[in-house]
């Protein structure tokens, strides 16, 4: 190796001897050994799997192991890159286990078996799936319930202090079966065939995610009781299995270059997520792989990579990524350092360099929300243009990959980029009308920009943050008051908001709606609990750093400069309250377009709720026009990323009804929120809409 690499160094072109990176001690006694082609298996199929070892256990209730975790012992094949491994098992293999070898079963009834149990983490460029505040890099194995420095087993109390880094390996208590039948019934599967279960679609893709977070929220909400008494849990995991299991996923056929359905610039907020639509197989790695047949022989070529920041990658530039080789145990504090092996993953990128194929590339940024967790952003397809081998801040050896995007992509992890830039100086953004055009009335400023005509803003309006009534409504019901000092908390059946929410908070931990319902009751002013109070999540302002933007074809719009994660509190419709009876006199006399009228029922009910229309007290009517917020720029659309939910807030002069607005899925940067503007109970003159969708009805109300 040429000894004026630094650990940061990039050769030039040309300029390495590549065939000097196989001969570097102790590399070179580290050739992979190939079976002679008698004994190779027969793959019937072209991209077929390959070997490797598996991952181990132990894993929370209701997972059994996956990608694919789970072989029976005649199915175990002898690892063709390792003589010293055992226990390997094909790539690509997702099948239901059999009883005698499954981790564990999907309903949670039985945890991991003692075997699996014995072992976790084989897999380690990335580690654990975030979830609630546990970051693949900092969760210590040591805290995973069920285990101990000496990978045996032990009984853990599961009454511990809050904050507790525990993870349930069995809640028998928790119905999976029964929360994924109810989620099931609102979604069309019927032509859900095994056909895109092996090559999906944008549909599949975005059935198969819904259908995941949502799980994951309800098995979180389920199990706020024992995360109240100290206990966590990982509802990604357990779901992401469950679905697995299952096989309610899609793209299950690994495949090099794209996937379909999954769009460079989409955005994920757990590995298990890429897992059910094919793109990134591997729960833990940060290498996906699989097996190409070359003669008699089959070699590993890389089809996938996530760098997410565990090792020591380059990731500054937009286009170009250095990407560190997987092993070394250099991010692993109780483990000795040592110099990486040429073997899985980093042996499958370094055939990739010779073969020349594309690999997709998954970026893992630090969410700005929430900065123990990661969001992950597909940037497209690369390929090796270069690699080599250096001293890494250890000063053992370190595989280095050198990506380059391929031209014609759409913008992805440049996007981000240009938005800190944004963030840091606003004046860096081409077409800036108004820094805040809120003058200070939101916590977050909300820009003004056009840069695609010269139009200089909106009608005029003044900007509220809140809902005007003239006057309070009274209750019928005498209002109830919670006396929860502190903030409410799950599992307390003493708090008066939890049990009109029918026992359970509406809101997980970090503020995400656990799924849409006919109404839902937030903390009022007549509360004790505090602003903070995880059932004030509406009335806190907002949480992302929003624009307001002139399309080229809807007039004005709305659009968030952050990711907004599934589930998330987008803002509320501020405006002025008015009769119901006067909506069409407004609109006419008025030209007033906007206004939001509660009672319309919505034409495609959002994925995953009750399908039971808005059940207001009393009906309510807002109009924006003179007064309003950032949601008065809302543009309608036929296949929206935002719903709207009733929520009711109730003091001692009676009780207000709000409108407040969440993500149905995951939106990333500079995406247009939209929401469905919904059908009237009485015939109104359609307009023509502009919204674009496959699923475009041609007019909205």
């Amino acid at each position: 190796m040429d000894q004026n690499l630094g650990q940061d160094s990039v050769p030039a072109s040309g300029s390495f001897d590549k065939s000097r990176v196989l001969d570097v001690r102790p590399l070179r006694r580290l050739v992979p050994v190939f079976p002679s082609p008698s004994n190779m298996p027969s793959f019937p199929t072209p991209g077929a799997p390959f070997v490797c070892a598996p991952p181990s256990g132990p894993f929370p209730s209701g997972v059994a192991p996956f990608y694919p975790f789970f072989s029976s012992v005649d199915s175990q094949r002898p690892n063709v890159y390792s003589n010293t491994i055992s226990d390997a098992v094909p790539i690509n293999s997702f099948r239901t286990p059999p009883p005698s070898t499954a981790g564990a079963r999907v309903n949670g009834d039985t945890g991991p078996s003692k075997s699996t149990r014995s072992r976790f983490q084989s897999q380690s460029n990335s580690g654990f799936t975030e979830e609630d505040g546990y970051d693949s890099q900092s969760l210590n194995m040591n805290d995973v319930e069920g285990t101990s420095k000496s990978g045996r087993l032990r009984k853990r109390s599961q009454k511990r202090t809050r904050g507790s880094a525990d993870i349930v390996l069995n809640s028998p208590e928790v119905d999976t079966d029964a929360i994924l039948s109810n989620i099931l019934l609102s979604f069309n599967l019927a032509e859900f065939d095994a056909s895109r279960k092996t090559d999906g679609d944008k549909g599949s893709v975005g059935c198969i995610l819904l259908i995941f977070d949502l799980f994951r929220r309800k098995i979180s909400q389920a199990e706020d009781v024992r995360e109240a008494h100290g206990v966590s849990r990982r509802p990604d995991l357990r779901a992401g299995a469950i679905l697995m299991n299952k096989g309610i996923r899609t793209n299950a056929k690994k495949r090099i270059g794209l996937v379909p359905g999954v769009e460079v610039g989409d955005i994920f907020f757990f590995r298990m997520e890429m897992c059910l639509v094919g793109l990134h197989s591997p729960s833990m790695a940060g290498i996906d792989y699989m097996g190409l047949k070359v003669s008699q022989e089959e070699e590993p070529v890389a089809v996938s990579i996530v760098s997410s920041g565990g090792y020591e990658d380059n990731v500054e530039d937009a286009d170009v990524l250095i990407y560190s080789g997987s092993g070394g145990n250099f991010n692993k504090k109780d483990k000795e350092v040592m110099d990486q092996k040429l073997e899985r993953g980093n042996l499958a990128l370094e055939k990739s360099v010779h073969r020349g194929n594309e690999i997709r590339v998954i970026r893992g940024l630090r969410d700005a929300t929430n900065p123990s967790c990661k969001i992950y952003v597909y940037d497209g397809l690369y390929r090796i243009q270069e690699s080599w081998v250096e001293k890494g801040k250890s000063g053992c050896n370190v595989f280095k990959y050198k990506l380059v995007r391929l031209p014609g992509q759409p913008e992805a992890f440049s996007k981000w980029k240009l938005v800190q830039q944004w963030k840091e100086s606003i004046t860096s953004r081409i077409g800036v009308i108004l820094p805040d055009l809120t003058s200070g009335a939101e916590n977050i400023p909300v820009s003004l920009v056009n840069d695609v005509d010269d139009e200089k803003g909106p009608e005029y309006f003044s900007y509220l943050s809140s809902l005007k009534y003239s006057k309070p409504v009274d209750s019928v019901d005498s209002a109830v008051a919670c006396t929860c000092s502190g903030g409410c908390l799950p599992g307390n059946s003493n708090c008066a908001c939890i049990q009109k929410n029918a026992g359970y908070l509406p809101y997980t931990a970090n503020g995400i709606v656990v799924d849409q319902k006919s109404l839902m009751h937030e903390c009022g002013s007549s509360c004790l609990c505090p602003s903070n109070c995880r059932n004030r999540v509406s009335q806190g302002g907002l949480k992302v750093h929003l624009e307001v933007f002139k399309t080229r074809n809807k007039g004005w719009g709305l659009r968030s400069w952050d990711p907004i994660r599934a589930g998330a509190f987008v803002c509320v419709y501020a405006g002025e309250v008015i009769d119901p009876s006067k909506i069409e006199e407004l609109r006419g006399e008025n030209e007033d377009d906007y206004i939001f009228d509660a009672t319309r029922k919505p034409v495609e009910p959002v994925p995953g709720d009750s399908h039971v229309p808005p059940k207001i007290p009393f009906p309510l009517a807002i109009s924006a026009k003179s007064v309003g917020n950032v949601a008065r720029f809302m543009n309608h659309s036929c296949s929206p990323n935002v719903f709207w939910q009733p929520v009711l807030r109730e003091n001692n002069k009676g009780y207000e009804l709000h409108i407040a607005f969440y993500a149905i899925r995951h939106i990333p940067p500079m995406a247009e929120l939209t929401y469905d503007y919904g059908r009237p109970d009485k015939a109104e003159r359609r307009k023509h809409c502009q919204c674009g969708s496959s699923k475009c009805r041609g007019y909205f109300f």
